[in-house]
């Protein structure tokens, strides 16, 4: 079942915690992919110096103010993308980083994306399933996301060149943890990274001294 898009315009933290375990799909050019999310983390706004949200808005961060329910698509270090997907009622800021996925369907178009953009395409070796979306620039790879992907609403446009969904499957059960956010060097103590505890998808694994939430 889709999410409604009363899900969004809540609490990032809320919407940080419930995302984990729903189902990611991406269409591009016909071809379609899907993988369930297993870690996420939120960002807020001038509370969290760790957002680009944190000193209002600005070009990049303007989008994190609303509407909610869209993609929020950056650019870093000059090579990867990553997928946010926006919350709070609009006028707040809000986002919540996408940073892995377990893949479900689509696996070879999500293989044939990510091996022209890894040592794969000089013929070193075959990406396994697990190192896949492990990540947020190696999801957008497997996705085929990019920036022409920003402010695309979520759940809206299959007949478009490019669409996202997002879908809440029932009768799974997991145990999610809270832990630190991760690649950060601002608000490094927030428990703001949510992940399937027991995941083998993670970008990193859980430490033992993580707790449960």
């Amino acid at each position: 079942m889709l999410l409604p898009q009363s899900f969004f315009p809540r609490p990032t933290l809320d919407v940080a915690h419930d995302l984990v375990g729903t189902v990611l799909s991406a269409g591009l050019a016909g071809e379609i992919v899907s993988g369930r999310i297993v870690e996420v983390e939120a960002y807020l706004g001038a509370g969290d110096p760790a957002s680009h949200a944190a000193r209002g808005p600005t070009q990049r961060s303007a989008i994190m103010f609303g509407p909610p329910g869209v993609a929020y698509v950056y650019f870093i270090y000059g090579v990867h993308h990553c997928l946010n997907v926006v919350t709070e009622p609009a006028g707040r800021a809000g986002a919540v980083l996408i940073r892995a996925l377990e893949p479900l369907t689509g696996c070879e178009i999500m293989m044939r994306r990510r091996a022209n953009r890894s040592s794969c395409r000089r013929g070193r070796h075959r990406l396994r399933i697990v190192d896949l979306c492990n990540g947020p620039g190696k999801l957008c790879q497997a996705l085929g996301i990019d920036l022409n992907w920003n402010g695309i609403q979520f759940g809206r446009g299959k007949s478009q060149l490019c669409w996202l969904s997002l879908e809440r499957q029932n009768g799974v059960s997991l145990r999610i943890l809270a832990t630190p956010r991760i690649g950060i060097r601002q608000a490094v103590t927030k428990p703001y990274r949510f992940v399937v505890a027991d995941s083998r998808f993670l970008s990193r694994p859980v430490r033992k001294t993580e707790r449960a939430v």
